[in-house]
């Protein structure tokens, strides 16, 4: 039986403990200076590195029945999880009505949208030359942002826009990974994510939904012309915060490792306690950055609690439509 490689799983940890973090510090960042720049640092390489992660896991896209494990694995949970998110809204008064539409992603949910179509995307992108491949996936990436109607409807503009991370992930194997945390490499990230943290500080003007890769450049730049050279600057400079942020990923086992093995639970349904602490006054507690802290443990505690056995256990049938934990439960107590 192979061994579970602890870095990615570590990755995996951080990752989706910034993916949490980052949208409980969004109800802050239109006011507070430190949460805008630590919201949008984080927004330079979470996502990219997540996608160049699941590429990286992609290897076996050829191999028979794979397409259809996966959409067992995205869609139908995706399908579910956007029915139950449109009346958890409307529940919390997020919307003023249910709308139930397949086809345009509740919040979150556009990654299992977007990771599917990646996965088949392959197909074609492989038949090719890496670089050829990467170069036209980069360029398809600018290009859709012309486009007004390539946006959030589908996941569309973010499966264009982010496809060069995941195939870049694809094409990279274990011993790249295994170069870029060697100690020259380790200082320098450090460096670079420090540098990028300080230039967003001081230049905040900067929009960071570039960053999200959902909407045209008509909604982002005045001049829509200069959006694909802005995009090209953020390619660049998120695929530097990456690979940077991939160097400082620990390599040893600890003892959060485990929970980079559950990332997919906390990634579904973490959204329910944010929406619910945005619209309710829990919200009004934090009103400085001085109190980080707190926001940062209560989303340590977040992916944890979501992470658990007994989270798992009991949304297991939705999340994986399985029940093997209740499965293994009755076998012990026999």
């Amino acid at each position: 039986m192979k061994t579970r490689d602890a870095y990615y799983d570590n990755a995996k940890f951080l990752l989706v403990f910034f993916v949490v973090f980052g949208h409980f510090i969004q109800s802050y960042i239109e006011e507070d200076k430190l949460f805008y720049t630590i919201y949008t640092t984080i927004y330079t390489f979470h996502m990219p590195a997540f996608i160049l992660i699941s590429g990286f896991f992609a290897k076996g896209f050829q191999k028979k029945g794979y397409i259809k494990k996966l959409f067992k694995k995205l869609i139908i949970p995706y399908l579910i999880f956007q029915g139950i998110y449109s009346f958890y809204y409307y529940f919390i008064n997020e919307v003023k009505s249910i709308e139930l539409d397949p086809l345009n992603p509740q919040w979150s949910l556009w990654f299992l949208v977007s990771l599917f179509c990646w996965n088949v995307m392959l197909y074609v992108f492989t038949k090719w030359k890496a670089g050829i491949a990467l170069l036209v996936s980069a360029a398809l990436g600018v290009a859709v942002g012309y486009f007004d109607e390539i946006n959030s409807y589908l996941s569309l503009s973010r499966t264009f826009v982010f496809f060069p991370f995941f195939l870049l992930g694809y094409y990279l194997n274990n011993d790249y990974f295994k170069r870029i945390r060697e100690k020259k490499f380790r200082f320098t990230s450090f460096i670079i994510l420090i540098s990028i943290f300080i230039t967003i500080y001081l230049v905040p003007e900067f929009e960071y939904k570039w960053f999200f890769g959902s909407k045209p450049y008509d909604s982002l730049e005045p001049n829509h012309l200069n959006g694909g050279l802005i995009r090209i600057g953020v390619y660049c400079l998120t695929l530097l915060a990456t690979l940077s942020f991939l160097a400082l990923v620990p390599r040893k086992k600890f003892f959060f490792t485990q929970w980079g093995t559950s990332t997919l639970y906390v990634y579904l349904l973490h959204g329910f306690f944010i929406k619910f602490f945005r619209n309710s006054e829990l919200v009004d507690i934090i009103n400085h950055s001085e109190q980080i802290i707190v926001l940062i443990l209560l989303s340590i505690f977040l992916v944890i609690f979501l992470s658990s056995k007994m989270v798992r256990r009991i949304s297991q049938p939705i999340i994986e439509l399985r029940f093997s934990f209740f499965n293994n439960t009755s076998h012990q107590q026999r």
